[in-house]
């Protein structure tokens, strides 16, 4: 169902709407900001509020403070850093809720933006207490959600302040961030151009199985890597050697492969059209990996014979002969969605699997290119190739649960159009 865009509210001049961002930047040990892309990233809404004449309230979380008040986990300098971003002033408050909050909401003139300090400082922001939630809504008009980082989450500012809101009258709609994410997503999982391509890598199997189901019956083709490859592989009977592996889930990693197998055997070639594959979905494991003795820049490493892993051993990326076949089937897409790296990329070492596969995505120019956040985005940016994609997921937890088909807390809260 379509959600509400913010294009959508009309005759927001002094209305007083409040906007939940994802501010949760990574500081350095001196506090300062290290990548403030996530505070760039809501420029167009910001910008779209005050400008139209509302009294702007920005609400989000840093870090993980766990209920207390953490001054090294204060959005003091992202306001600071906003400001400077926005080319207008950002106030600040020292507190989300409460009197001090009420009192500076009250001076605030149309087109004025305001950051209220970190909403995890209380532990009922993660718990959507209700009463905590009326407090963030006091004296708001309409609620706007611009981080789809958080939308996984059933919080108090996600999904207990918008339903506050519309049992009040008021709307609750996408920011234009979140729905280009909704947009991007959307369009890859209902209605993609073929052939569809997944891309999952990553070190669990247990954080991709309702991924990897939910595709099995969308894409034209799911390409595997990571340390989830090995638990695939030893569910097959191959060796692993020292590597990653989640032993209680062989059982569900061979039902995975069972039900791959079936669905080949079982299908047919035919004209399926939105979430159909055009033929049965290939699912494709490494058939090489590099090993290496001890996983840090400078170790032993070489390319293994086929599949298996040699005892003492531990696999950290996907060898040659994989490369080679990956990039075959990412030549051939005009969908891709990738989530998860195919090794241990942040160690030079290791990182030729994750930036080849980067790389060999840019290089398809005539496909549509959507990664997953998280590390996927963190790749992608390492192997210089950023700019290359359509789109980069701002929310790895956000997109995962979202290819998995699940109802995300902060979309549902939204008003529908």
């Amino acid at each position: 169902m379509a959600k509400l865009s913010i294009k959508d509210l009309q005759e927001i001049r002094g209305k007083m709407v409040i906007v939940r961002v994802d501010y949760n930047v990574p500081l350095d040990d001196a506090g300062a900001i290290t990548d403030d892309k996530r505070i760039k990233a809501t420029t167009q809404t910001v910008e779209h509020l005050w400008q139209n004449g509302a009294r702007v309230v920005l609400a989000s979380h840093l870090g993980r403070p766990k209920g207390k008040r953490d001054p090294k986990q204060s959005l003091r300098v992202v306001a600071q850093r906003a400001a400077e971003l926005f080319s207008r002033p950002v106030a600040f408050v020292d507190d989300c809720i409460g009197d001090k909050v009420e009192k500076t909401k009250a001076i605030m003139q149309p087109g004025d933006i305001l950051l209220l300090e970190n909403l995890r400082f209380y532990a009922e922001e993660e718990k959507n207490d209700a009463g905590f939630a009326a407090k963030l809504a006091t004296g708001i008009d309409l609620y706007v959600n611009d981080a789809f980082g958080t939308a996984h989450r059933a919080h108090a500012s996600t999904a207990g302040v918008p339903e506050i809101i519309k049992k009040r009258g008021g709307r609750a709609a996408a920011g234009f961030l979140m729905e280009k994410e909704l947009q991007h997503l959307g369009t890859a999982l209902a209605n993609p151009a073929r052939p569809f391509v997944c891309i999952l890598g990553g070190a669990k199997i247990s954080g991709k199985i309702d991924v990897i189901n939910n595709l099995l019956s969308k894409a034209d083709a799911i390409l595997i890597g990571g340390a989830m490859s090995y638990t695939f592989r030893k569910s097959q009977g191959f060796g692993i050697g020292r590597s990653l592996v989640e032993n209680d889930k062989l059982d569900v990693a061979k039902s995975l492969l069972e039900k791959v197998g079936q669905a080949s055997r079982l299908s047919s070639p035919g004209g399926g059209t939105g979430g159909t594959p055009v033929l049965p979905c290939r699912f494709l494991l490494p058939l090489d990996q590099i090993q290496t003795t001890e996983i840090k820049a400078g170790a032993p490493k070489r390319v293994t014979d086929g599949p298996s892993i040699e005892d003492g051993w531990e696999g950290v990326d996907i060898g040659p002969q994989t490369i080679e076949a990956y990039k075959k089937v990412i030549a051939t897409a005009k969908t891709i969605v990738w989530n998860g790296p195919m090794g241990v990329f942040e160690i030079p070492d290791f990182s030729t699997g994750t930036f080849e596969v980067a790389k060999a995505i840019a290089a398809n120019k005539g496909c549509t290119s959507i990664i997953g956040g998280g590390d996927s985005a963190k790749a992608v940016k390492s192997a210089g190739v950023a700019k290359e994609m359509t789109f980069i997921s701002t929310g790895g937890g956000a997109s995962l649960e979202f290819l998995e088909g699940k109802a995300l807390p902060g979309v549902a809260a939204l008003s529908d159009k």
